[in-house]
């Protein structure tokens, strides 16, 4: 393991699933901006999650390095990855020429590939993007066994914690921890453990990083159709994933505002003097650091802290840690397909995905990246990161990702409310909403 301190997100298959998410999709009519200019260059129209410019940057250089083969333009999706996926649904669903290239959270890419919405990327197109990429990113790019995007960005979550509180709690950050560790030690030391536990799609990752770490699955047979889906969660793995969500809920161990907290929140308990240990993206460490330069955190704080892999369930069984990111897809309906890939390979080289990482705190899906010296010097978390995403297991992969991850966030929060039975009524209410007997 690499860590390393300051010392140092009956009803057929997907086809059904996506049409009942979008209602009345079929009256819905949409145009985008896809075209060509006056000149006759091709427009490409790259459907972007907000950031901090990169990927509007990128699209330019793209462009540039074209030599007038196209042109890209960016489209921003809602801020929220619940909104950005219905946006790109129902365009995809109403056959949306515009689709040219979308950035795509990876728990609904089987949503979006079942029915037929993205294009099938080139076998040389695969061949030259995905050589060098990490296990979980690449593992979370596929569907049906079948590559049907590009991983872009890669993201995990590490265990940050305040290395003069596992100092005093006696534990050896060397070594791999487990979640029951650094409960007693924020016990003990009277301490606040940073956690997301507010109702939303953090929860769903929480969870599944639990359940995967102990081994388990929450969908087990995620390629079925809704009527014979077969909900894992009822299992010694759900349950011990309960006991440790449900006992630092009920303990308090979360800090007081744990039932709304989300990755900023837990990040701003992380800081102040009750913080000790904390699972979240890397985003925090520049954020740490630009506060401090606000003077809004002491810079004692950020010296303090260090990093390692995700906490085990098992002191005996490595940890899955969440994934996340985003992949690069083409929309079955672009008029400009070829191109597009030709686009998402300019966009994914390892350079642009490393000076990515640096300039907008997005980790690589590219080992290679990870060789840069910016890389190195702006995150020495690097190796930790990209040791991470090795053993990062993404969420569930199926069609009916919405309903199983809302079913979760209601079944799970707040957390002091979740008990051993909280696995069993969720598996139970999953497959009731899948069979059409309930509603979400």
């Amino acid at each position: 393991m690499t860590t390393t301190s300051h010392a140092q997100q009956a009803r057929g298959r997907g086809r059904r699933g996506t049409a009942a998410a979008l209602g009345a999709v079929g009256a819905l009519v949409l145009t985008g901006c896809g075209g060509a200019d006056a000149g006759g260059t091709p427009t490409l129209t790259w459907y972007i999650n907000p950031d901090a410019g990169g990927q509007a940057e990128l699209a330019q250089q793209c462009t540039e390095q074209s030599g007038g083969r196209y042109r890209i333009e960016t489209s921003l999706l809602p801020r929220d990855a619940a909104s950005q996926r219905e946006q790109l649904a129902r365009r995809l669903a109403a056959g949306d020429s515009s689709m040219d290239i979308m950035s795509l959270d990876p728990p609904f890419i089987p949503e979006l590939a079942e029915p037929g919405f993205l294009a099938a990327p080139p076998q040389e197109v695969v061949d030259a993007t995905t050589q060098d990429v990490l296990d979980g990113p690449l593992e979370g790019a596929r569907w049906n066994d079948e590559l049907v995007t590009i991983p872009f960005w890669a993201n995990t979550q590490l265990l940050w914690y305040r290395e003069s509180v596992a100092e005093a709690a006696g534990l050896d950050m060397d070594r791999p921890v487990t979640w029951q560790q650094i409960m007693d030690a924020a016990r003990r030391q009277d301490k606040y453990l940073g956690v997301q536990g507010t109702q939303g799609e953090s929860m769903t990752v929480w969870v599944n990083g639990l359940v995967k770490s102990a081994g388990g699955e929450i969908i087990e047979n995620p390629e079925a159709p809704a009527d014979e889906i077969s909900v894992g969660l009822d299992s010694e793995a759900g349950r011990q994933a309960a006991e440790i969500v449900g006992t630092i809920g009920r303990d308090g161990l979360g800090g007081p505002g744990l039932p709304t907290s989300d990755e900023n929140a837990s990040m701003i308990q992380f800081q102040s003097e009750q913080g000790s240990f904390m699972v979240n993206w890397p985003f925090i460490y520049a954020a740490t650091a630009a506060a401090v330069e606000d003077g809004t955190v002491e810079a004692s704080v950020y010296e303090d802290i260090g990093w390692a892999l995700w906490p085990r369930v098992d002191a005996d069984t490595p940890s899955a840690p969440p994934l996340g990111g985003i992949n690069l897809g083409v929309g079955a309906t672009s008029e400009h397909q070829d191109l597009a890939w030709e686009a998402v390979e300019c966009i994914v080289q390892p350079e642009n995905q490393a000076h990515y990482f640096v300039t907008n705190g997005n980790p690589a899906a590219s080992e290679a990246a990870y060789e840069d010296p910016e890389v190195r010097e702006a995150y020495p978390m690097y190796a930790t990161i990209r040791e991470s995403l090795d053993q990062a297991a993404p969420r569930p992969q199926t069609p009916f990702y919405n309903e199983v991850s809302t079913a979760i966030q209601q079944e799970w929060t707040p957390p002091a409310s979740v008990t051993e039975s909280t696995p069993r009524n969720t598996a139970e209410f999953i497959e009731a909403v899948l069979r059409g007997d309930r509603l979400l």
